[in-house]
């Protein structure tokens, strides 16, 4: 018995109803200040995310505008009532002494107050862009952008002596500017970050040292501020990528050191810019702040020593201004307090665009990782392993979903909720990472990268080994005898495994490597693997037909995987579709041992998007979902045959982007882009207080199926529950 699960036949209804619209231009008019229903937007178009209401022209400085309008309210707690978009001001011009009108792209005003040039407290000016060139990016310091800025200033002196902050940005750079009030002409100089909410003030220290202070990272924003750090240390310092990426890893622990501390212990924060240490020239940097930052980074080499992370090998060989700079992009925000969706995301990003292999290591895509870890759904009490850890995409996802099964249900907190939230869910982290997430990579620089990937998290760098993971327990990599010493992990013990091992034609196991060894091993325990295959004459059935030379990885990797888990232990693995489809005898041999192995669980047929953007792979892939049979069920089928049971199978063919990253949204059989609305609650900072703020607002609707085949595994699950043979036992 098969379930089948088409998504591309549920699109086609989306039961969202679409009321009738006066037309213009044969499109629906879009009414003003309309909310509520949802609406029908063309493709260079999306709903302004200040005022709820207005459609705007999608162009490349809009898309700049609208992320930065978010940003405002989800890290900076700005009320978006207090915001208007491309607000007029008559501005001198200083060379023809002429005044004309300009435009603020975001003008923020006191609260509750006219929307008046008096009551204006802060300026946002947004630009597209700039195109990517084939020259190393570079990032400029206040002083090379001063042309730039100009307008910027000149939009804060028209807007009066109230408007004392400024922010610019084109997606690429940013700068944060404070007028400074004088008897003459006003003066500006750099900020190392904004204050929050309608504070007026920037407090380095403050913001660093207290808990009621913490301020979680937009994505965005930590997405952005990791690809500025790692860009100054490639395009200002003149190192490689891969060198680049592990100098500014090496920073990012002095953070997450220095908070915890601070948190911990009560420390004076270090790791901390403030308006004095800013070099408005950007040339010599702050020597104060480089110290501290290399006096932290030789605690944490020492702190950590344990983890074998860090050894005499690792410098800090960043110059003062590298140094300066990163700290004044990391400094405001708190990673202990950013989710861990969050801080993943931007991780995998800069690890993945740095330590790409040769050797079929295809970084998984967030959204495929999302949906095994969902379907998989490890407990407290499992251990899940991943044998191809990769940078540890896996590894994050559980701990993220796990967090996400722990916290309160209740929505949005406010600092001080957080403060109390945070160090017992921490704590629980930590303990689950310790002692139930294990990974492990034949790269040793992977295997690092998601060691510390694990540990940006949760201050735990894991269990992450560098092994052979079809030559263990055998092997001569570093971490093999380590692994062999740690029983969750050992061959027939492990509760969930997922997985993306390399696969490829191009890179067999060959009898010269482990190919040998392994079958040996495999013929002790009284299997029949790693050997050529075909079919008899006769009646076309299977048959070995010798000793193989060589297997393709994904085929050893099945076989690895089963035997990893327990009898009853789940496993998630990314396989490319010819495996599970093609007519030959080597295919049909693995997939009969699936078969005779495991109960199927599911099946998720992914288009080639889902990989083509973010690992750069044009293949088809296939998730399969599997339980291991006991040998008790084994030895039922033999007797009795084999059972037939319902399996979920779906073939997704929208992920959300398409072949070159760009978002895909649903539309209506006219063409027009369909948005659905929403309930945002934020915690905005008014008068010096956090206060939750409900918005509805309107979103173009994402197509994605991932997320849809999540919700149907689930019902599925609920439907068949008395004809799965595998539920109960997981």
């Amino acid at each position: 018995m098969e379930q089948k699960v088409h998504m591309a036949d549920e699109q086609l209804d989306l039961g969202i109803p679409v009321p009738e619209k006066p037309m213009k231009n044969g499109r629906p008019e879009q009414q003003s200040g309309q909310t509520g229903a949802p609406r029908k937007l063309g493709d260079d178009e999306t709903i302004d995310y200040i005022s709820n209401k207005d459609v705007v022209k999608l162009t490349d400085a809009e898309v700049v505008r609208q992320r930065i309008a978010k940003v405002l309210v989800h890290q900076y707690g700005i009320n978006p009532e207090d915001m208007v978009r491309d607000y007029q001001l008559q501005v001198l011009n200083s060379e023809t002494g002429r005044m004309s009108r300009k435009r603020a792209s975001i003008a923020i005003f006191e609260h509750d107050k006219p929307k008046t040039p008096e009551n204006l407290k802060r300026i946002v000016v947004t630009k597209a862009r700039p195109k990517n060139g084939r020259t190393v990016t570079k990032i400029r310091t206040y002083a090379q952008a001063d042309a730039q800025l100009q307008e910027l200033r000149d939009l804060m002196t028209a807007a009066g002596p109230s408007c004392t902050l400024g922010m610019w940005t084109d997606d690429k750079d940013l700068y944060f500017v404070e007028r400074e009030s004088t008897r003459f002409e006003p003066r500006f100089h750099p900020l190392p970050n904004w204050p929050r909410g309608d504070d007026e003030e920037f407090d380095a220290t403050r913001d660093a040292s207290s808990l009621a202070e913490l301020r979680h990272a937009d994505e965005y924003m930590l997405r952005f501020a990791f690809r500025r750090c790692h860009n100054f240390i490639h395009g200002n310092e003149g190192l490689p990528k891969d060198a680049a990426f592990w100098q500014f890893l090496y920073v990012l622990f002095a953070k997450i050191h220095d908070e915890r501390l601070v948190r911990e212990k009560g420390r004076a924060p270090r790791f901390r810019v403030g308006i004095e240490d800013l070099d408005k020239e950007g040339r010599t940097g702050s020597p104060a702040v480089a110290a501290r930052i290399r006096e932290l980074f030789e605690e944490v080499k020492t702190d950590y020593a344990d983890q074998g992370l860090f050894d005499g090998r690792d410098r800090l060989t960043l110059s003062d201004p590298a140094l300066t700079f990163i700290t004044s992009e990391l400094a405001p925000f708190s990673l202990y307090a950013t989710p861990i969706d969050a801080k993943g995301v931007a991780y995998q990003e800069l690890v993945g665009d740095n330590l790409r292999g040769d050797r079929g290591q295809y970084f998984t895509p967030t959204g495929a990782v999302r949906l095994m870890v969902d379907i998989l759904a490890p407990k407290e009490h499992e251990t899940v392993f991943d044998p191809c850890c990769g940078t540890g995409g896996f590894l994050r996802e559980t701990l993220n979903y796990l967090q996400e099964q722990w916290k309160p249900k209740n929505g949005t907190f406010t600092s001080q909720e957080y403060a109390e939230i945070l160090p017992p869910l921490r704590k629980k982290l930590a303990a689950y990472a310790r002692g139930h997430i294990f990974g492990a990579d034949f790269d040793p620089f992977l295997r690092r990268a998601a060691a510390m990937g694990v540990m940006m998290l949760t201050d735990i760098a894991g269990n992450v080994y560098q092994m052979d993971s079809i030559a263990f327990p055998d092997g001569h990599l570093p971490g093999n005898d380590e692994a062999k010493k740690v029983p969750q992990i050992q061959l027939g013990a492990v509760d969930v495994l997922m997985t993306n091992p390399p696969f490829g034609s191009d890179i067999p196991f060959s009898e010269a490597a482990v190919l040998g060894r392994y079958r040996d091993r495999v013929r002790q325990r009284g299997g029949d693997w790693g050997v050529a295959w075909t079919y008899t004459r006769e009646n076309g059935e299977l048959k070995r037909a010798g000793e193989a030379t060589a297997v393709s990885p994904e085929q050893l990797f099945v076989q690895r995987a089963i035997e990893w888990v327990r009898p009853g232990g789940r496993i998630g693995i990314v396989l490319p579709n010819g495996i599970l489809s093609n007519p030959g005898p080597s295919d049909e041999a693995v997939r009969r041992f699936i078969l005779q192995e495991c109960w199927v669980m599911a099946s998720v047929e992914l288009p080639v998007e889902t990989f083509i953007y973010e690992a750069g792979v044009n293949i088809l892939t296939t998730l399969l979902f599997l339980v291991r049979k006991t040998d008790e069920e084994k030895q039922a089928e033999r007797f009795h045959g084999s059972e037939d049971y319902p399996v979920f199978m779906a073939v997704a063919e929208k992920v959300g982007i398409d072949r070159r990253g760009k978002p895909v949204v649903v539309r209506s059989p006219e063409g027009h882009v369909v948005t659905e609305e929403y309930e945002d609650e934020e915690v905005l900072r008014i008068a010096g207080v956090e206060v939750r703020r409900t918005f509805k607002r309107e979103r173009p609707i994402p197509d994605n199926d991932l997320p849809k085949i999540a919700e149907k595994y689930h019902e599925f699950v609920a439907r068949y529950a008395h004809e799965l043979p595998w539920k109960g036992r997981t």
